[in-house]
């Protein structure tokens, strides 16, 4: 054997190892959504529709029909604002056999629960949530006190075992996907999560601004197509 040879044969072996490495997977291809489904974004506590619109333009461009619901986070209950939600979702108008999705953020997951409970829409798909205090937050417990003249829901969100947020029932046949931020301060990853929800997952950010997150965004699309944050392995 020559002086080269035992390089040939280590570059044969790599090469051969290379070949036996099994394929990675390309991702499932979420399939389209169905035309003219509506999506119905809901902001939270002392936000605006504004917050949610560059949201909005990425569903927008997806095929689907929003809408970027407007309604004063401050002074109604819980409650007071389900009612509103299904009332501005049954006014919608919609294409025949178009399902009616929701994406909210923080508070206004827990008034997508309300709306749900109460009175349901025709053709309920999707929901997914964006660090919503599922669990009630040990941060609204702590705020209460000194802004909850101001922020009159803030009280049924607390941690306490009678709060609105934890005795919501879940709503029944609907899957839930919920998005958690490592950073978030004001609602905690533990706090965020559902009894039978369909899917959980955490990314690297803080409350206010998750929606921004163009990884956030993609996850909302491919759980509203999919009912999965990621491909089934």
């Amino acid at each position: 054997m020559t002086a080269g040879a035992p390089w040939l044969l280590i570059l044969l072996l790599v090469v051969a190892a290379c070949a036996a490495e099994p394929a990675v997977p390309e991702p499932a291809v979420p399939p389209e959504p169905a035309p003219h489904d509506l999506v119905v974004l809901v902001h939270g506590m002392g936000r605006t529709p504004l917050s949610m619109r560059p949201l909005a333009r990425v569903l927008e461009e997806q095929g689907y029909d929003v809408l970027n619901w407007d309604y004063s986070s401050t002074g109604p209950t819980v409650a007071e604002l389900g009612v509103q939600l299904a009332a501005a979702v049954r006014e919608r108008p919609r294409a025949p056999g178009a399902r009616v999705h929701f994406v909210t953020h923080s508070l206004g997951g827990i008034v997508v629960r309300a709306a749900l409970a109460r009175d349901p829409p025709p053709d309920v798909g999707r929901v997914v949530m964006l660090a919503p205090p599922n669990q009630g937050s040990r941060a609204a417990d702590v705020a209460q006190p000194w802004v909850g003249w101001w922020l009159k829901p803030l009280a049924e969100l607390g941690t306490g075992e009678g709060s609105t947020a934890r005795t919501l029932p879940v709503p029944p046949g609907v899957e839930i996907g919920v998005i958690a931020g490592a950073l978030d301060a004001k609602v905690k990853v533990e706090e965020t999560h559902l009894a039978g929800e369909t899917d959980h997952v955490v990314v690297p950010g803080a409350h206010s601004f998750l929606m921004l997150r163009s990884d956030v965004q993609a996850l909302v699309l491919a759980f509203l197509r999919t009912g999965r944050f990621a491909p089934a392995s």
